[in-house]
């Protein structure tokens, strides 16, 4: 196994990837919650996937405010390439610890606080998320995301969104989180939407397996960190992002049978190497005797 020594006790510099396709109304709402962080001191890495000229000029129209460091990293569209250009975001990064979440994704105000927090050397933090209705992703504005008013869940309820145990995840107890985090049937896997470790466990395991399509991408991802020895740690009560409510054209039985044949084949093996990620490799590469 590739030693870890050297790594920092806390985070130095982070990036936050931001993977999206074509949905620059719901991007544009998830980089006024950036905006909006408690924590300033970190990088926007956007993870474009082929979008069009209207997110470019979104993006250019949050460069020009001024309040984030926004690096967009694109390539032509291919179809779903998400492991792809993730890859492509990781390789040229600067930062020392990244936190992965998606461009439909609003971060709670603490977001990256607690990110930066919670990191310890060894470990990967998985939180937490909230799927929205499409009424309420519609409802949300750039005011309503300054204000924080839509991490409350009176506020979610009166615009529609379902009462239940999910919107827990926005109790602001420490003690209740805490204990939470602890007690939940939910294991810690990789999550894509709010997810993070050091750059370089993550270059480790040679990134995302563009191998796989939509369909448990990012778990299998967790699950190669897992069998490199880093150990998930729970932490999705302590900060949680709103799901911005989308269609999914790319999701059919057949991608999801082969990424599980791809999961099941890392389990088996105790494999944290992938050979087609951010470097090309034989197979055989990375297998845990």
């Amino acid at each position: 196994m590739m030693s870890r020594a050297g790594t920092p006790e806390t985070p130095g510099t982070i990036g936050v990837v931001i993977t999206t396709y074509n949905a620059p109304a719901w991007l544009r709402k998830v980089l006024y919650g950036y905006e909006a962080q408690t924590d300033r001191d970190f990088q926007i890495i956007i993870a474009d996937d082929g979008s069009g000229p209207e997110t470019e000029t979104l993006i250019w129209e949050f460069q020009q405010r001024g309040q984030l460091s926004i690096e967009h990293v694109w390539h032509p569209d291919a179809g779903f390439q998400k492991c792809v250009i993730l890859n492509k975001a990781i390789a040229q990064t600067q930062c020392d610890y990244l936190i992965f979440t998606d461009g439909d994704c609003i971060p709670e105000p603490d977001f990256v606080a607690v990110h930066r927090r919670e990191a310890r050397p060894g470990q990967f933090l998985s939180g937490g998320y909230i799927k929205l209705t499409l009424p309420v992703s519609e409802a949300i504005t750039e005011d309503d995301i300054a204000s924080g008013i839509i991490f409350g869940r009176d506020w979610l309820t009166r615009q529609g969104q379902p009462d239940n145990h999910k919107l827990w995840k926005l109790i602001k107890n420490p003690l209740f989180k805490r204990t939470m985090n602890r007690l939940t049937p939910t294991g810690a896997t990789w999550n894509g939407m709010n997810s993070s470790t050091w750059t370089e466990a993550i270059r480790a395991v040679n990134g995302f397996n563009e191998d796989m399509q939509y369909g448990g991408l990012d778990r299998e991802l967790g699950e190669r960190l897992i069998n490199y020895g880093l150990k998930p740690r729970q932490i999705r009560y302590s900060t949680s992002c709103l799901h911005l409510d989308h269609p999914r054209g790319y999701d059919n039985p057949e991608t999801w049978a082969r990424n599980r044949a791809i999961r099941a084949e890392v389990k088996r093996t105790r494999r944290y190497w992938t050979p087609n990620g951010i470097a090309k490799a034989p197979e055989g590469a990375g297998k845990v005797e």
